[in-house]
């Protein structure tokens, strides 16, 4: 199956999910992120806000603040995206492609060893991940290579394995609920 077919059943999957459903499984993927070795080790955390179905992060996000770790998120500035750290989650607004995104240009975040919480359509055990189609997290990491990297996801967009193209990074880990 190629991508764009791909990407197009796992958002009618979504689609089809209750609100219930999808803060239960970001609840469930939560206590797994926090039990992990990279979200302990992490002192910066380069997250992302929610668009449409996706797993609920800004719990995690605030969690993450609570417990003393810097928190970031992305912003898209043309073909660029930058990590704009954040205080307080609740001052955004839509930005590209309608995703939440800080109000703010600054500050940019600066933490070449932060976890990257890395969002997408599909993945697979060994970390290999299909995006939305801009590229933005591959261009990132391609310029920041140290940062270690985990995929929260539904159950349904974890496949056995994924064809990946060279310019692909693979996702350290992917925890699914």
């Amino acid at each position: 199956m190629d991508k764009k077919e791909l990407r197009r059943q796992i958002r009618e999957r979504k689609r089809a999910m209750t609100a219930q459903e999808i803060e239960s499984k970001s609840q469930a993927l939560a206590e797994l992120f926090f039990a992990s070795e990279q979200y302990r080790q992490a002192k910066t955390l380069y997250g992302y806000l929610p668009y449409n179905q996706e797993v609920r992060t800004v719990p995690m996000l605030q969690k993450a603040l609570e417990d003393g770790k810097r928190v970031a998120v992305p912003k898209v500035y043309g073909e660029e995206m930058r990590f704009i750290y954040m205080e307080d989650l609740s001052q955004v607004s839509l930005g590209y492609a309608g995703i939440p995104e800080p109000i703010a240009d600054g500050p940019v975040a600066g933490d070449p060893e932060a976890l990257v919480l890395m969002p997408g359509m599909a993945f697979d055990p060994q970390g290999h991940r299909i995006g939305y189609g801009g590229g933005f997290y591959d261009k990132f990491l391609a310029s920041e290579p140290n940062h270690p990297t985990v995929a929260l996801c539904y159950d349904f967009q974890v496949m056995d394995r994924l064809e990946t193209e060279e310019f692909d990074i693979p996702v350290d880990l992917v925890l699914w609920a």
